[in-house]
């Protein structure tokens, strides 16, 4: 199975084999820990049982990341060729969810540029405000607070913006001061911050 990384197109799909191979074997081991004690000794009765229940911790939450994967559906590859082909060569992510205490919401496609951050999202049950609010307080807490965080629930506008934006990329990136992070000396700004939303997305 090739490894495919956050925020690149094909990762829910990925993610979704990745995390249900794990968690059979996680589930796997506990469940011949068990059926060893008890062959051996023909009781539960036995330390190996113990073992085995404590073994069933970490197989439960896999479980539960799981169970959070499966509810996301990856992006249709019309609809990935379409935001592909408006973000262009702009700082991009894809198939990126994101995770607040109230809410998790799905991010087909988003892009940075300079101060400039558009989000497209195709739940429209989303609530765009609460989301904007959310990643703006990561970028403030992470030194990015003047990023303007817009979510975007139509396709099209969405499109429409992130056409605006790569066609006055030179304005938006004007005046803008960055020194590079001594943890990640190869990064860009953009890149930087794209890293900092790869951090609070499952």
């Amino acid at each position: 199975m090739k490894k495919v990384k956050k925020g690149t197109y094909g990762y829910i799909k990925y993610q979704k084999k990745k995390t249900f191979l794990i968690t059979f074997i996680l589930f796997l081991i506990p469940l011949v820990i068990y059926a060893t004690g008890y062959i051996q000794t023909k009781t539960r009765l036995n330390l190996l049982t113990v073992v085995a229940i404590l073994g069933c911790l970490p197989a439960c939450k896999s479980l539960v990341g799981l169970i959070m994967i499966m509810m996301q559906k990856p992006v249709p590859q019309p609809v990935y060729e379409e935001l592909k082909a408006a973000n262009k060569d702009l700082t991009a992510g894809y198939e990126l969810v994101f995770t607040a205490y109230e809410h998790t919401t799905p991010v087909n496609a988003l892009i940075i540029c300079g101060d400039q951050l558009v989000c497209y999202t195709p739940d429209q049950k989303t609530d765009a405000a609460y989301l904007e609010k959310h990643i703006s307080k990561i970028m403030t807490i992470n030194g990015f607070a003047s990023v303007q965080v817009k979510v975007m629930k139509d396709i099209k506008k969405y499109v429409q913006r992130v056409s605006e934006i790569y066609n006055r990329q030179e304005h938006y990136r004007e005046g803008i001061e960055f020194t590079p992070d001594e943890q990640y000396p190869d990064l860009s700004r953009e890149e930087l911050i794209f890293h900092t939303l790869l951090a609070i997305s499952l």
